[in-house]
C-alpha cells in the first residue's frame, strides 16, 4: 500500500545518516503523532492513541533534515505512506514508513528560521583558498610548511567556521551546530 499522507507530530529520535550501496544519501528519524480532543467534563485537553512512523528522507532532502530537524521538535511531514507486515513466531507484525517529500517544523509550537539551501555543496560556497605556489607545494619531493604562530586568520574569524554569500554578495558566518547565520541578527 503506498498513499500520499500528511501527518503532524514530534522527533521521537535523533536522526541517523547513511548513504546507499549505490551513493543517494538518506536520513530517517522515528517520529510519533497523539491524536488530542478536549473534554467537556473536565475541562482538560487528553492525549488520545500515538501512532508512530518511520520518517525516511533521501538526496537533498536528507541532507536538510540532518541539519534542521533534532529530536522533540514538532514537524509535518508529506509523503507516501508503506506499510509492511511479515510473520515471526507465529505473530504478524507492521511497520509504517512514510518515504517522505517534505518535511518542516510545524509553526504552530513555534518559529523557525528558512535559509534556502544551494545545490553547491557548503564548502564551495566558502572563499577558494588560493592555489599554492611551487615552494609550498606537497608531492613527493617534499611537504606543506607548518604554520607559525603568527599565521592566525588575519580577519580574526574561525578558521573551522563555514561562510556562505549573503544577498548582497558578502560572506557571512554559518554556525555549522545550528544551521543560523551568526551575524543575521534573527
Amino acid at each position: 500500500m503506498s498513499d500520499t499522507i500528511t501527518i503532524r507530530g514530534f522527533v521521537a529520535t535523533e536522526i541517523k545518516s547513511a548513504t546507499t550501496p549505490g551513493g543517494v544519501a538518506t536520513a530517517s528519524f522515528r517520529m510519533g503523532s497523539t491524536s488530542r480532543r478536549f473534554d467537556k467534563e473536565s475541562g482538560t485537553w487528553t492525549d488520545g492513541h500515538t501512532n508512530w512512523f518511520l520518517v525516511q528522507g533521501y538526496r537533498h532532502l536528507a541532507g536538510s533534515m540532518g541539519c534542521s530537524i533534532r529530536k522533540g521538535q514538532p514537524v509535518i511531514v508529506v509523503g507516501k505512506l508503506k506499510i509492511r507486515s511479515w510473520e515471526r513466531d507465529g505473530r504478524v507484525f507492521y511497520s509504517h514508513t512514510i518515504d517522505a517529500d517534505a518535511v518542516g517544523h510545524d509553526l504552530t509550537w513555534g518559529t523557525a528560521n528558512f535559509i534556502r539551501s544551494s545545490t553547491k555543496p557548503l564548502l564551495s560556497l566558502v572563499e577558494p583558498a588560493p592555489p599554492l605556489d611551487a615552494e609550498h607545494r606537497a608531492g613527493a619531493e617534499g611537504t606543506f610548511d607548518e604554520p607559525e604562530d603568527g599565521d592566525d586568520d588575519p580577519d580574526g574569524g574561525d578558521p573551522a567556521a563555514a561562510y556562505i554569500e549573503d544577498s548582497n554578495g558578502s560572506l557571512v558566518s554559518l554556525d555549522l551546530e545550528t544551521g543560523e547565520l551568526a551575524e543575521s541578527g534573527v
